[in-house]
Formats: structure tokens, sequence, C-alpha cells
């Protein structure tokens, strides 16, 4: 039976079925235009269903706002603050979470860059260099860790054998925006390379919120024979982004522009030096049996300036991941393990701003010295079973083990922390079973998955190490199905799922930049996610691509009693009931390109008692490109663009339970940007 590839019809405005390809597939050739799949099956992942992004899907936004693109998932929500303060729930799993993304694990072209603790951090990443961007929702993945929200799989331009070129893309707009991504890539059968380097700088749409970034990253492949390839891989960004920090509703309200004013007095910023380094060796033993393994080292300096105190971090990060795949009777099986250990060492200081004549923070005494050594394994396999024609099975299963090893380097004698914590080895199933149909393909999966409770999470107030707390746990069911309608120009994705998680993880605030972690109950996530893409060719040359994709997400504390408040029954804070994100393309070949985009974002409870919401909105953005070949092997594109077209005031990100200290409001928002605009010039250049 021959495999069917269902593709999105938005990006491209093309259709390959079965095999057949459009006379525009010739498109291809300019590097840009690269196809997405949605809910297409992966060969690494079996019949795991998952859905993925490509650089035209990308392209429909400025090259700055990620979160706007990774937002057409359905049961995907990326709350961001700021171009540096980035948080990702998926099916509203790490909704809770204070900061930053965690509850799921990121991989990058293979490579897991989620920390020992759990924490992935997007932004450390140009997506102009992305060629495709694959999301698991749930812990169905099972050799991709089976956390409870999922992962996210990011992979760089695949190669083009054959061809040479130089390209420069050249951003600015709005805030003072300049953002420019130089590239350069060689490929031939035995060898390619790829080298880019990006910068970009930004005053931001509030009040200390500028960003500035360089970075580059070199990719490179080595076919050592006919049946081995050596793959190369190093990442580097160093960036310093200011921390404007959330506002209470009377500022986002009147003046969104805002910083918080004691982030502002402190002038508080983030400086960052990141490295992601990695080896990987991929050998063919025979047709039907292949290894890939990988080695790689992840280096991250931190340096924090906070109205509240000074952070000054460094992580060292290294391990291996080892991926075995091949054919077995009837079947298809996946064996492998990884190892990530990481050495994270931070001290505090007290920032003496308020007697620094205005002049922002200043490093004053120290105040804790700590290191904390954090080990996690997987070891990991699957099995395909294709039991008739049209009926496939899977299971698999994902063991895992973490450990941290937490050392006070301040203190001595009876005031030292010091404490390991060892939790449980975890066994993680995960059943399949996919049925195809004459226009499409229903699926159903049952797994179980885990997550690991953050930094804060594992120390008491006191900073020892909490022995009580445990892994949140959970299972997770689904049903769904993708269907080829209306002359295969209409493609359907549906899911519903049920996820129930135990030992729930509430980071619970006890002072401005004190969390502490403890398991308070049990929530169930129950949601719907449908997609629908459509192409209409309504002339010879020009197509309209239409696309919506809907989120309903109706997660609810089944059992949570917080002191003597009961909140069971209430709406999981954080998650919005209901999301669109829509579209429309209309494209005349490559020559133009007309993108419409929308996302509405319902109402959202801001606390555990569901008594405060952020009010919904409506935002659109639209974008005009427009590209022309020069000579044979010069291109030149153009492009403008207008975000939140109609200026709306809208929060783009929230902090839950937030809580006011010293007599002031607590602050829930993060405004998102006013209506800005961007233009921006590409040039190709082949050899």
């Amino acid at each position: 039976m021959k495999k069917r590839i269902l593709l999105a019809f938005l990006p491209l405005a093309l259709l390959k079925m079965n095999g057949q390809q459009s006379v525009q597939d010739s498109i291809n050739a300019l590097d840009e235009v690269v196809l997405l799949e949605n809910l297409v099956q992966k060969r690494a992942l079996g019949i795991t269903e998952s859905s993925s992004l490509g650089i035209a899907d990308l392209e429909q936004f400025s090259p700055i706002d990620f979160a706007l693109g990774l937002n057409q998932i359905s049961g995907l929500y990326v709350l961001s603050g700021a171009l540096n303060t980035n948080r990702i729930t998926i099916r509203g799993v790490g909704a809770r979470t204070p900061f930053g993304t965690d509850k799921l694990r990121m991989y990058f072209n293979g490579i897991p860059i989620t920390n020992g603790t759990g924490v992935s951090t997007i932004e450390a990443y140009d997506f102009e260099n992305m060629g495709k961007i694959e999301v698991v929702k749930g812990p169905k993945g099972t050799s991709l860790g089976a956390n409870l929200g999922g992962a996210i799989v990011l992979n760089t331009k695949p190669p083009q054998v054959g061809r040479t070129f130089l390209k420069n893309a050249f951003t600015f707009g709005s805030f003072n925006m300049v953002k420019n991504n130089l590239a350069f890539r060689h490929s031939e059968k035995t060898f390619n390379i790829n080298f880019s380097y990006n910068h970009i700088q930004t005053d931001g749409f509030r009040q200390n919120n500028s960003f500035e970034r360089d970075g580059f990253l070199l990719t490179s492949s080595v076919r050592l024979s006919e049946r081995g390839k050596l793959d190369f891989l190093i990442n580097y960004i160093d960036y310093n982004a200011g921390i404007p920090s959330s506002i209470d509703a009377a500022d986002f309200r009147e003046a969104p522009r805002r910083a918080a004013a004691n982030w502002l007095a402190a002038r508080g910023f983030e400086d960052n030096r990141y490295t992601l380094t990695g080896v990987s060796y991929s050998h063919r033993f025979q047709k039907n049996l292949r290894t890939t393994n990988s080695i790689f080292y992840t280096y991250l300096d931190h340096y924090e300036p906070r109205p509240f105190n000074i952070l000054d971090e460094f992580t060292h990060g290294f391990g291996f991941r080892s991926l075995t795949e091949g054919k077995l009777w009837n079947g298809e099986f996946t064996i492998g393990a990884e190892l990530y250990k990481d050495e994270y060492n931070w001290q505090t200081f007290f920032n003496q701003f308020r007697d620094n004549d205005g002049n922002g923070s200043l490093q004053g005494a120290q105040l804790s010295d700590n290191k904390e050594f954090r080990s996690q394994l997987n070891l990991f396999g699957g099995y395909n079973l294709r039991i008739t024609p049209k009926l496939k099975a899977q299971v698999g299963l994902n063991f895992n083990q973490t450990q941290f090893d937490f050392r006070d380097l301040f203190s001595s004698g009876e005031e030292n922390t010091s404490a390991q914590r060892d939790f449980d080895p975890i066994l993680l199933p995960s059943f399949g079973l996919q049925y195809q149909i004459r226009n499409g393909r229903l699926f159903a999966n049952t797994s179980r998955g885990f997550s690991n409770p953050g930094l804060e999470e594992t120390l008491t107030p006191d900073g020892v190490i909490n022995p009580d707390i445990n892994q949140e746990k959970g299972w997770n069911y689904e049903v769904g199905g993708v269907f080829s309608l209306a002359r295969q120009k209409l493609t359907l994705g549906l899911a519903l799922y049920q996820m129930n998680i135990t030992d729930l993880l509430v980071a619970e605030r006890l002072d401005e930049d004190l969390f502490i972690g403890r398991n308070a109950g049990e929530t169930r996530h129950r949601g719907v996610e449908l997609d629908a893409r459509y192409q209409w060719n309504f002339t010879q040359n020009w197509v309209a691509a239409p696309r919506m994709g809907y989120s309903y997400s109706h997660h609810t504390f089944i059992d949570f009693v917080d002191g003597d408040n009961d909140f069971s029954g209430n709406d999981l804070a954080g998650v919005p009931r209901h999301r669109i994100n829509s579209g429309l393309t209309i494209r005349n070949s490559n020559d133009f390109v007309f993108n419409l985009t929308h996302q509405f974002v319902d109402k959202t409870p801001l606390t555990d008692s569901n008594t405060l919401f952020s009010e919904s909105f409506n935002v659109f953005n639209v974008q005009l490109r427009y590209g022309i070949s020069l000579f044979d092997k010069f291109q030149v594109s153009l492009n403008f663009g207008v975000n939140n077209l109609f200026d709306t005031n809208y929060a783009q990100s929230v902090l839950v339970n937030a809580v006011g200290f010293g007599g002031n409001q607590p602050r829930f928002f993060y405004p998102g940007n006013g209506r800005n605009y961007f233009t921006g010039l590409r040039l190709r250049y082949d050899f």
C-alpha cells in the first residue's frame, strides 16, 4: 500500500498526493519554499501523529515573531512576554509554570536541548535557519522522552544536492528593529556545509525592552562510505535583553508600554552566551537496519540583575543519544537510549540599585553559592506491526531515571543544605492503532507520561532538597483522523483527547523571587483540535489557500485543595477555553504572495479561584511578498508586513496567580506589541 502524505495547502498552494506532483513543485528549487506537513506520520515516530511547520509557514510573519508562527499549531500555545521571555504550553501542560518552558522535551537536529530540570529555551535559535518544526502533543512520543507536554523537534534546512549559494535576508521595522541573516550553503553528493550568521536588535515596544543578539550556526555532513555518514553541528548565540516584566491591570489598560517600576529602576536585564555542539554518526548495516549515535555538549553563561538580587550562573551539559531502527517480521522496531547530564552553578548577590544614583543595578555582597548535578536517563523501544493491509498497531515503552545532587557551597556546618534527590524509576508505555480508510486514516493512542519538578520546586524555602516532592504523572487518551475531501483539495485533521494528571506540581510564590513546589492535586485535560486547509485554483496561475486551526480546551482541577481553599472543579489557570488561528494565502506561482493571518484567544483565568480573567482578543496580521529572478543565478525578494493590524491592546502572556508585594497590585499582564511594521529584502546568488 502506497504511503499517503497529506500536504498543507496554505503555505505553498501545492498538492502532492500518492507521488503525483503539481507543476508548481519546481518552485521548491528556491530555498525559501519548503512544504509543510500537517498531521503527517514520521518514520522515526512510527504511527504516532504529529504536526509540523515548514519554512513558508514561519515566513507569514515578521522574522522575529516566532511565537505567531508556532501558534498556528492547534493545541500548542506560546505565551510571549518578550523576545527573551516565552512559555510554551501543549494541551495545557506547563500553563502554570511561572517563567519559561518546561514539561516538554525539545530537540535540535536530533540532539536534546532541554536542560537537566526540564527547561527548554526556544529563543536560543534563529527561526530563519529552520527547515521544519515538528510537534508531538502529549506523551505518545516514546522515543522523545514521553513528557506530559510532548516534544518539539527543530530541524535546519535540508541540503539541496548540487547547489551552492549565498543568501542574505535583511529586515527592518518598528521600534528600531533591524535583523540580518547571512547564509552560505554548499551541497554535493558526499559533502555539504551550511554556515549562517544572524544579528538582531530592537528597542522593543515597552520600556526597558531592548534586545540585541548575534549568533552563528554551522552544520555539515560528510559521507564516509555508502553506509556511513558523519554530521556536525555548532550553534552559538550571544544576546543582551532588557526585562520590562509584567504589569498590573491599570497599567495594562492605560499605559501598556510601561515596564514594571522596580525592574525599570534596576534596569533589569539578562546577558546570555549559549553554545551547542554535537557530532552524529549514522550507519546503515543493511537495507532495513540502521543506527544513529550522537554526542553533544552545551554551555550557558547567564547574568541577570533583578530588583531583588543579581543572579550569576553557568551550566555545562553533555550526553549522548542512540537510535536504532529496522524491520522485524511484519513490522518495524525502534530501540535507543538517551543520557543527559549537566552541572548547574549559580550565585546570587545583593542588588544595590537603590544606592546607585539612578544608574541601575550594582552588584553588592554575595548571598548564596550553589551547584547542582542533574542526570536524566531515557531508555526506549517501540514496535509497529502491520496487522492487515489497512490496520497498524504500535507499542512503545520508555524507562526514565532522574537524579539531582544539590551542593551548598556558601554555608558550612549545620547550616549547609547539600542533599541528593533520586526519583524512583518510572515506566511509560504507549499503545496506538491506525486504520487506513478511503479518504484518509483514523488513529487512537493511549500513553503514560511524566514531568520532573523544576529547580525551585525541588527546594524548600530554606534551600533544602524537598524529600517529599514527586514527579507529575498522567495517562493520555486520544482518538482522531486525517481526511482528504473535495477531490483532495480539502484536508481535515481532528483529534479528541483526555489527559488525567496526578501529583500535580504547584509553584507557590512566597516572595518576589521565592517559589516552592508541592504536589497538590489532580487535573483533567479534555480537548478537541480541528485543522482545516483548502486549495482553490481560481485561475490557471492564481491559487487561494485558506486554513483554520481550532483548539477547545476544557482543563479542570479534579482534586485541588490549597490551605482553606478548595479549587476542585475550577478551570486550570492560564489556559483559554477557545483559540482560533486562521489565515489566507493568495499566490501567483512564486512571484507574488499575500498572507492574511488571524488569532483569537478566549478569556483566560488568571487565578486558581477563577475570580480574575484576562480579556479575549483578536489580532490580525498581513504580509505581501514579491520575488523575481534578475539573472539566471541572481534572485531578489521583497516583503512588507503589518502585525496587529488594528492596534489591539492584548495580553500576549500572563503570569498565573500573581501576588502583589509591598502594598502593590498583582502584576498579571505582559502586553503584546501595538501595531508595527516591517519590510525586508532578500538576495540570493547561485554559484
